[in-house]
């Protein structure tokens, strides 16, 4: 490992690290829980990462007003293997101030490329229908006309009917949500997590492409992503193979993956390593897939997220949760169940959205803890869950719930720095009010 600890290092200093560098020097060492649920430390080579943003270049569309807003950690590979491709282009990279200001930072740096995470994205679509919420009987109506037209958004094939109504749909409603993140997106690449495909289908019918990638730090991260290639784009998948990187997908349906990307192993850790990456070199992700018939690759779930209910069937709870998020009074949700007769959820509700059904159906509260508890808000959390549950098989509908009284996040240990849920912590958390689920 070469390590650069000098201030101001002269040219003559800089070429003579540089001869020194070779592609498998360890540039850098990223800690992550991996598949295991303990923390790692994952050693990727100057190879590892050149050869992952070099695979990705072509699928960005850039030009001379090209510029990025950057916000999420540089600790994470996802965000620092885009910042090294930026940097590779010569690319304006803006930096958010917080998470809090992003919606502030879009109107003042008007990106063209926004790296993110879908909760971003369903948070910020979230605001946008809450707005058209409020919004007068005749415009409330059109505005979800439009909203609906968004949702049935299809890459090809569509109709010049459906075009017709998109292009109004456009003009009256959809430009707005365009404007509030700045106005100038060419491409938002989504990573770290699944994205709903009907929120993807939403931003792409807002003018907004939204590419979608896979991948995880032992990988540099990327191997998959989607693009504006042929058959690079398929709602509800992550694209094809980045050049370079072999996919296959197991007897078990486990995604195992190699190529100039994959980690030199974990540090000091060699037992580790070995379970990780086969003789064969196939690293195992630990995550669920098949392929689509023109290439593309589909999760289908995490393989130590799964569980078997009591009755010995399997249920994947991100699909479950994927489906109970697109309504917009949830702002989070965790399935569980394992070992148990059903699967139950913890629900975080969008109290920000609940407060104004609440406002407008004259219920009154004090607290968040008050406002759950009420029956209306109860019943119409059961209506919500009915709904979702009709479009599930008959072993994955959430049978119980429990909303929460606080917002999930980062600070309060329920979401990871990329906002992803943290299961073991949010099961050990509230394992009484869960275990309460299946009395």
């Amino acid at each position: 490992m070469i390590e650069l600890g000098i201030a101001n290092p002269s040219i003559q200093y800089l070429n003579e690290i540089r001869d020194r560098i070779t592609p498998d020097d360890i540039a850098t060492i990223i800690y992550t829980s991996g598949t295991t649920g303990t923390m790692k430390g994952v050693q990727l080579s100057h190879r590892n990462i050149i050869s992952n943003f070099k695979a990705i270049l072509p699928i960005v569309p850039t030009h001379a007003q090209t510029r990025v807003l950057s916000y999420l950690p540089l600790c994470h590979i996802y965000e620092r293997m885009m910042i090294y491709a930026w940097h590779y282009l010569g690319i304006p990279i803006y930096y958010a101030e917080s998470i809090g200001t992003i919606a502030s930072d879009l109107q003042d740096v008007k990106p063209t490329i926004f790296t993110t995470v879908p909760r971003l994205l369903e948070k910020f679509y979230d605001r946008f229908v809450a707005t058209g919420r409020k919004l007068p009987k005749r415009q409330k109506k059109l505005f979800f006309w439009a909203d609906d037209v968004a949702s049935r958004y299809e890459l090809e094939g569509r109709t010049s009917s459906y075009n017709r109504s998109l292009q109004t749909a456009r003009m009256l409603v959809l430009n707005k949500f365009k404007d509030a993140m700045g106005g100038k997106i060419d491409v938002i690449v989504s990573g770290g997590a699944a994205i709903q495909p009907r929120l993807c289908r939403i931003f792409w019918a807002a003018g907004m492409p939204v590419l979608e990638g896979y991948g995880l730090t032992e990988t540099s991260p990327v191997i998959a992503v989607s693009s504006f290639f042929k058959n690079g784009m398929k709602f509800g998948t992550v694209g094809q193979p980045l050049p370079g990187v072999e996919v296959k997908i197991a007897e078990d349906g486990e995604i195992l993956t190699r190529g100039a990307c994959l980690t030199k192993g974990y540090l000091n850790a060699e037992e580790q390593t070995k379970e990780a990456i086969d003789e064969e070199g196939w690293f195992h992700t630990g995550d669920m897939g098949a392929f689509e018939p023109e290439g593309q690759l589909r999760i289908t779930g995490r393989k130590k997220e799964m569980f078997k209910t009591a009755f010995g069937k399997y249920i994947v709870p991100t699909h479950v949760e994927s489906i109970f998020a697109e309504d917009s009074l949830i702002d989070n949700i965790m399935v569980v169940g394992e070992n148990k007769k059903f699967a139950a959820a913890l629900i975080v509700p969008n109290f920000a959205d609940l407060r104004s059904w609440c406002t407008k159906k004259e219920i009154p509260y004090t607290t968040n803890e008050e406002m759950i508890k009420h029956p209306m808000v109860l019943k119409k959390y059961k209506k919500v869950a009915d709904q979702k549950n009709a479009t599930l098989g008959e072993t994955e509908r959430v049978m119980k719930f429990a909303l929460m009284d606080y917002e999930w996040g980062v600070s309060t240990g329920e979401l990871t720095p990329t906002l992803k849920l943290k299961r073991r912590f949010i099961t050990e958390k509230h394992a009484a009010l869960i275990e309460s689920l299946f009395e």
